[in-house]
């Protein structure tokens, strides 16, 4: 497993714990690893949104109903759809960057034994 996405799972699993210090952590590993370039900010923006979403509990936030419903079939769809976002020619390197980083977070998500 390449480091990133390692490091990915390793931030899930802080952030399903709630332990937003060690989530902090990985967030600004993962941040680093993404680099500073457009491709980059997308990566952060995204990653920075799962973790205010969980800390707040925001109910609107899609990961936060992925996180309470447990829907292994709704994740699955998502996976689908943003890797089929970045295959889009017209994507620019930020939209890259955030969209890799949902399905690094979604392939992490589906990774969790608890969600078996």
């Amino acid at each position: 497993m390449p480091a990133r996405e390692m490091r990915m799972e390793m931030f899930l699993r802080a952030l399903l714990r709630r332990d937003f210090s060690k989530a902090r952590g990985h967030l600004e590993k993962l941040a680093k690893m993404a680099g500073s370039g457009e491709w980059g900010g997308g990566y952060e923006k995204a990653i920075n949104g799962f973790m205010s979403a969980i800390r707040e509990n925001d109910p609107d936030s899609l990961v936060v109903q992925l996180i309470n419903e447990h829907n292994r079939e709704k994740a699955e769809g998502l996976l689908k759809h943003f890797k089929n976002i970045l295959n889009h020619e017209f994507r620019d390197e930020y939209e890259k960057g955030y969209y890799t980083a949902w399905v690094e977070f979604l392939e992490a998500y589906l990774s969790q034994k608890t969600l078996i």
